[in-house]
């Protein structure tokens, strides 16, 4: 079937990528030229994302103006007023198109743009996890924990990549160790159930480090989820310690179910802002051990590969390269592209 004309959209473009804390902006300027380097935006900095584009890429003299827009937000895309999970930014397309002066406006899942980027990664943007296995073309899984924990599939068939957004970050997380029974009674819960985002991402890890005190008996001394990573890599605390192993384990169990879901013989590939800067913590046995920790199909996890994604702005690569050649993915961009 041939691909719909609202596929293309017209140069300049931009591109950005909106997360919960930080949002980061580049624009393509035609499909052959390397994007702009990426101007990053603190989400707090500004009242709206409109306020973010006027101040930091319109009124910038060293940007060509941009035509349309694609971006990722952290969120799911409902309608034509988009709210950020994390964020108390709102997309609002119609508006971009109307005041902004955009001609279109595509709006993806943040995790969409990083399946588009696992698409086409290198070797040198990417840390094997565990046995160095290759990343043939097949189906492959992108989570990352960061502000939130964003998760994507990646299928591929007919040589076509086609992302599957979703929200899996917000899963059921439960106990399985007898140490689990006696941390999970203090995880912070929503409705009564531990969300995987609610473990598995920069508020998860602080969660997990106060459970591990309240089991321990001990006052937490630690208000920052970067202090807990510090600390824990540091072994200067060892409740933090612990909390960073647990994290990492948790991570693996939950890589685990999604790989066996989407059968990803392709790869997993851990993303976010967490993932790179706990690298040695990954490189232990903790998080393959529970990746793979999957009977009756222990021997099938073995073979399938897991890597940390190193791309410094490997959303953004994503975008850039669906722009240039959007027929080369699957993606619907009905109720999801805005016109003038």
């Amino acid at each position: 079937m041939a691909k719909a004309q609202s596929d293309t959209l017209p140069f300049p473009i931009l591109i950005g990528d909106i997360g919960g804390t930080n949002a980061r902006f580049s624009i393509l300027a035609d499909a052959e030229t390397k994007a702009t380097d990426f101007v990053h935006v603190p989400t707090a900095g500004y009242p709206t994302i409109d306020d973010a584009i006027v101040d930091k890429v319109f009124n910038n003299p060293d940007l060509p103006k941009p035509r349309s827009a694609i971006l990722a937000v952290a969120g799911p895309i409902d309608g034509d007023e988009i709210d950020l999970t994390n964020c108390d930014w709102i997309v609002r397309p119609k508006k971009m198109i109307g005041e902004l002066g955009f001609d279109a406006v595509l709006v993806l899942n943040d995790f969409e743009a990083q399946a588009l980027a696992v698409a086409t990664l290198t070797e040198g943007d990417r840390e094997p996890i565990g046995a160095t296995l290759p990343a043939v073309d097949a189906t492959r899984v992108v989570l990352g924990p960061g502000t939130g924990l964003g998760v994507a599939g990646l299928l591929h068939a007919k040589d076509t990549w086609f992302p599957v957004p979703g929200e899996g970050g917000h899963v059921d997380m439960g106990p399985r160790t007898p140490r689990d029974l006696e941390i999970f009674p203090h995880l912070v819960t929503i409705e009564g159930r531990v969300s995987a985002e609610e473990i598995i991402s920069g508020r998860g890890l602080l969660h997990i480090y106060n459970a591990v005190c309240a089991a321990d008996g001990v006052t937490p001394s630690i208000k920052d989820p970067a202090n807990v990573t510090e600390e824990g890599l540091g072994g200067k605390n060892a409740q933090a310690a612990e909390a960073l192993e647990l994290f990492v384990t948790y991570l693996g169990r939950l890589a685990g179910d999604l790989a066996l879901t989407f059968m990803a013989r392709g790869g997993v590939f851990l993303g976010g802002g967490i993932s790179p800067k706990i690298l040695p913590e990954l490189k232990k046995p903790f998080f393959r051990k529970a990746f793979e920790d999957k009977a009756p199909h222990k021997e099938l996890m073995k073979t399938i590969p897991t890597f940390v994604v190193t791309h410094p702005q490997a959303a953004l690569a994503g975008l850039a390269s669906y722009a240039r050649t959007p027929e080369a993915y699957g993606i619907a961009t009905e109720g999801r592209c805005w016109r003038r």
